[in-house]
């Protein structure tokens, strides 16, 4: 047998936490010494206790933790509950970090008010482009809501074009129209060297000129896209300028690495 403390110990707990689940009856000593109240674990018993461990990281009460216990969980139910747990665990992480990024970006734009570098803007025409699209409407501009819109507006475009077995070319081109409502219908398309002529998994766009547009590279995910696009924003009053139609986002490089995405951000402007 193991004292409460070797006990806890080895099943890296506390003293104090298996004292607590012997009043509540989770967890009852194999033997108390009547003379000194000492407790005595068998080793056998740290399956129990570990399987309580186990059910309170995956956010159940104690109350909970006793009632499956007394319904003998398995070690394939304790399997799947944790995998289900640690699933859901994994996406929160992924969601927090994501989020903290927004932080970030938003962080350094406050920074550099006041600074914020417009040197790299150049003002040039556009030409025309044909693309093969897809589109969906989102509630607004905010990163966590276009982000993954456009993601899988991307994915869902290349399985059509692979399907019709059209070979797009770069880049690649994502632009925006705001709807009365506030929310925003979001384009993502490919430029292609086909006939006009749309299919059930894209359309056939032809995205007229920009006369003249400010443009400014940017090398990073679409995370990143806040302070180009404020620097943008800043040169346009600066300079006496106001946007004239939908801004486009043209990927010229694209890898699995989105650190590497090196992106022309392209506004068509007009005089005040």
């Amino acid at each position: 047998m193991l004292s409460i403390g070797d006990f806890a110990r080895h099943g890296r707990v506390s003293v104090r936490m298996l004292r607590h689940y012997d009043l509540l009856g989770l967890l009852v000593p194999e033997r108390v010494d009547p003379v000194s109240g000492y407790r005595f674990y068998e080793v056998g018993q740290l399956a129990r206790l570990n399987r309580i461990v186990a059910l309170k990281e995956l956010g159940l009460t104690l109350d909970q933790v006793g009632r499956l216990l007394n319904d003998a969980v398995t070690s394939t139910d304790m399997r799947g509950m944790l995998t289900l747990r640690r699933a859901e665990l994994e996406q929160q992480i992924s969601a927090d970090r994501d989020r903290l990024a927004r932080v970030e970006a938003r962080l350094r734009v406050i920074e550099r008010e006041g600074t914020m570098p417009t040197d790299e803007i150049v003002v040039k025409p556009v030409p025309a482009m044909r693309i093969a699209e897809r589109s969906t409407v989102v509630a607004d501009f905010a990163p966590e809501t276009i982000g993954p819109a456009v993601e899988q507006l991307f994915a869902e475009l290349g399985a059509a074009l692979e399907q019709e077995r059209i070979e797009c070319t770069m880049p690649a081109v994502c632009y925006y129209d705001q709807r009365p409502d506030g929310s925003v219908r979001a384009h993502a398309g490919m430029t292609v060297r086909i006939e006009t002529g749309d299919s059930d998994g894209f359309t056939v766009v032809d995205l007229p000129e920009m006369p003249l547009a400010a443009m400014q590279i940017y090398r990073g995910d679409m995370d990143g896209e806040l302070e180009p696009h404020q620097d943008l924003a800043q040169w346009l009053e600066d300079n006496g300028y106001r946007t004239a139609g939908p801004s486009r986002d043209v990927t010229l490089v694209w890898d699995v690495d989105t650190r590497t995405w090196v992106t022309e951000l392209q506004e068509p402007i007009a005089r005040v």
